[in-house]
């Protein structure tokens, strides 16, 4: 999947707040500070992205595989490379393989997914070409999750859907380290 996406910033990073960023980088590890740096351009609209990914990311109640998942399909199927690049990091840390990354830019069926992680990017499918889960769909999410955790999984893909749309608009770019897309 091809489209057209800015390839340098529309809205440059803040620079004091890259570096800001950049000081809590611990051990090297890569962090989304070009995504950070360009939404501090609107310090309440940040505030309120960071409060959601943090529940989302670090406080939420289904598992980190499945919504990892959730949020990659998104990435892909939103073509930002800015997204997929971050949560392929995050993906790997919390037990995807290569394979997984690069099987959630393909059919749902050339993959060997489970029937639960079939049931979440179909959800995420869905919710991309038409914004609202099918009868099929939402019946295979209520046979493996609590309506609780269905409305956790619908948030991860929204959320992350917005935010795919912001940083491909604003042409926010990978940092150094982030990969792109699989081959």
């Amino acid at each position: 999947m091809t489209r057209t996406r800015p390839t340098s910033p529309r809205i440059p990073p803040i620079e004091h707040l890259a570096d800001r960023i950049r000081e809590k980088t611990a051990g090297g590890v890569v962090q989304a500070i070009n995504m950070g740096a360009t939404l501090g351009t609107n310090r309440k609209v940040a505030k309120a992205m960071s409060a959601v990914s943090d529940v989302l990311l670090h406080q939420g109640s289904i598992p980190p595989r499945l919504r990892e998942l959730v949020i990659l399909r998104m990435g892909w199927n939103c073509s930002c490379v800015y997204e997929f690049g971050q949560h392929t990091l995050y993906a790997l840390s919390v037990g995807l393989t290569p394979d997984d990354v690069r099987l959630t830019t393909r059919p749902i069926d050339e993959g060997q997914w489970s029937d639960v992680e079939r049931a979440v990017l179909q959800m995420t499918d869905d919710l991309f070409a038409d914004d609202c889960v099918t009868d099929t769909t939402w019946a295979d999410l209520e046979g493996h999750f609590d309506h609780s955790q269905i409305i956790e999984f619908l948030c991860a893909a929204t959320c992350y859907r917005m935010g795919c749309a912001m940083f491909n608009s604003c042409g926010v770019q990978r940092e150094p380290g982030v990969p792109g897309w699989p081959t």
